[in-house]
């Protein structure tokens, strides 16, 4: 008969052993890669570069097509300005073509590209000192020619600041601040394409309507902007996440998580989740609208607030949000997009970037090709006059 014993002497050895095992085991487990990473993931080489060497106001890209679309001004010795309103190949960065080019004192900022190929256009047309004329045209297809306005139901003391797309259907959400001595600020939603718009709502809640303006998305299934913002508070403080319902009007706000500015929202409409960065702690939060509770974690390795997230965009197609990030907390140097599913679990980080921060002119941006796990963002030139392909 088999004595399936061990020996006294030879059971320390044994444990030994096998706590190697589980540890290597362990190891092995945390260091295993999200099933939603890409082993692909980071800085492309394709650079998309203005064609006349000016800097970027704006860019977006074709999320279900092969063209992107932006604007770049250039000033001039004469005082001019050389404005143009470009296309380029997603997959070569060329520019394809000057859709429209000035050199008078107006200006163009590209705002996106939003329903079917429908490209978005500010123009900004000095009328005299702290008096311009803006005015806003459509490229449908953005490959072709102006073929009409956009024409929001504001007066001219109302400075649009965000039009934000849907991730599903071809609605926005548009804030505008007013430049008027005793502001109202306005928030609205619209069909860029077919120029409709809901009713126009004034922003009066003093969190959300000091200051900065708020970051907003829209969750289109429940027809409503959700707006992020600092509290009104002399101390660092847990920020403000409001809903405004777009069909009655009715406005409600809850307290998020994390410490001072909200920088970064966007919403995953199907689900109800948003999510959120936070300035003072550098961490990301994760919500459900309809219960309004969440979490909030540091983004991977920051330690303080330089290292803290920036704009949200979110890719319907693979349930992930991406999360723009200039000072990089998980590479040694430049910028990165760090990667989260939509219950907050870490993804990936997209490393070898380089983009401006939160104060350029023309906020940083991540314009995405879900079906592609592929985008734009701003850099590498500190410029402003280039923007760079990576993958995810």
């Amino acid at each position: 008969m088999k004595n399936n014993t061990f020996p006294l002497l030879k059971l320390p050895m044994y444990l030994a052993s096998l706590s190697i095992i589980l540890l290597a085991a362990t190891l092995a487990g945390a260091q295993a890669s999200h099933p939603l990473a890409n082993p692909n993931a980071g800085a492309g080489n394709i650079i998309v570069q203005t064609r006349f060497g000016g800097p970027i106001f704006g860019f977006d890209i074709d999320p279900n097509g092969t063209e992107g679309l932006l604007a770049e001004g250039q000033s001039q010795p004469d005082g001019s300005v050389l404005a143009a309103i470009e296309t380029f190949d997603q997959r070569t960065g060329q520019i394809l073509k000057v859709i429209t080019q000035t050199q008078t004192a107006d200006d163009y900022v590209a705002l996106g590209i939003f329903g079917d190929s429908t490209g978005l256009i500010e123009r900004e047309h000095p009328l005299g000192l702290f008096n311009v004329q803006r005015t806003f045209a459509l490229l449908n297809p953005i490959s072709g020619r102006f073929t009409g306005r956009w024409a929001p139901p504001i007066d001219s003391n109302h400075l649009i600041s965000q039009v934000r797309r849907a991730d599903v259907g071809g609605n926005v959400a548009v804030y505008a601040t007013d430049s008027a001595l005793h502001p109202n600020p306005v928030a609205f939603g619209s069909n860029i394409a077919a120029n409709t718009f809901s009713a126009v709502y004034s922003v009066t809640d003093r969190d959300f309507n000091f200051e900065v303006p708020p970051i907003v998305a829209l969750d289109a299934v429940t027809n409503q902007i959700v707006m992020g913002h600092a509290t009104l508070s002399q101390f660092i403080v847990p920020p403000q996440i409001g809903i405004l319902d777009l069909s009655s009007g009715n406005f409600t706000k809850f307290q998020g998580h994390g410490l001072g500015q909200i920088n970064g929202l966007a919403v995953d409409s199907t689900d109800g989740v948003v999510c959120t960065t936070t300035s003072f702690d550098a961490a990301v939060q994760f919500f459900d609208l309809a219960t309004r509770t969440g979490t909030s974690q540091n983004l991977p390795g920051a330690t303080e607030s330089v290292f803290a997230g920036q704009h949200i965009e979110f890719d319907p197609v693979n349930k992930l949000f991406l999360i723009a990030q200039p000072f990089s907390s998980t590479a040694s140097s430049g910028s990165s997009i760090q990667v989260y599913d939509i219950h907050g679990n870490f993804v990936e980080s997209v490393d070898g970037l380089n983009f401006p921060g939160e104060f350029a002119v023309i906020p940083t941006h991540i314009a995405l090709h879900p079906g592609q796990r592929s985008g734009f963002i701003d850099g590498p030139d500190t410029n402003v006059t280039n923007i760079q392909s990576f993958t995810y």
